[in-house]
């Protein structure tokens, strides 16, 4: 697949203000891509300076170890790697995206899809912790979004002013949510322009 896309139509996309690539590894959207093609994307757009977006289902935190470890651009760990609210903060795929967090510059959160780490309704109020945590670890690399359009929900749809109210909660500090709203996606994204 990484060879049907050239490196001018990269360079196109760069051109366009494209800044990252996401890989899929959600069982129900299709599973695990082919690691070859990971790394040789990767490799790829390293010298572009993007990110990589890693959309993982909780137990991809064990046994994408090595992936892990290896990337070698900025990546970010989508919807708080999708953990299970219901197994409690000291699960093993959160102890292991906290210490992962804490110890790879590389890496960036994003805290948002609190519906989908709940095992409620709204305001799936038992995600708090867990984005409460990975904030503490280092806001600097901590990205949030509400998920619009919401693909994929089996569960109870969210209310995105619910959600905007919901990371009020999460973040309760009014610097921390400039730098995670503000400051972190504007370094991210738009660090080699003007903004």
């Amino acid at each position: 697949m990484d060879s049907a896309v050239t490196d001018r139509e990269l360079q196109n996309l760069h051109d366009g203000g494209i800044r990252g690539i996401r890989f899929n590894f959600v069982k129900h959207l299709g599973g695990v891509p082919d690691l070859g093609v990971v790394n040789r994307l990767v490799a790829r757009i390293k010298p572009m300076g993007w990110h990589v977006v890693l959309h993982l289902d909780a137990e991809d935190l064990l046994t994408q170890q090595d992936l892990l470890r290896q990337i070698d651009v900025p990546f970010i760990i989508d919807h708080m790697g999708r953990v299970r609210a219901g197994d409690g903060l000291g699960q093993h795929p959160f102890q292991l995206l906290l210490d992962l967090f804490d110890t790879n510059p590389l890496a960036w959160i994003k805290v948002c899809g609190s519906e989908r780490v709940s095992v409620g309704k709204r305001p799936f109020l038992d995600a708090v912790p867990f984005a409460r945590a990975l904030i503490a670890v280092d806001s600097q690399r901590i990205l949030w979004g509400t998920d619009w359009p919401h693909p994929n929900i089996t569960k109870d749809m969210p209310n995105d002013g619910a959600l905007v109210d919901l990371f009020a909660e999460i973040c309760p500090d009014p610097e921390v949510r400039q730098r995670i709203l503000v400051d972190n996606p504007s370094r991210m994204y738009w660090a080699d322009s003007a903004i």
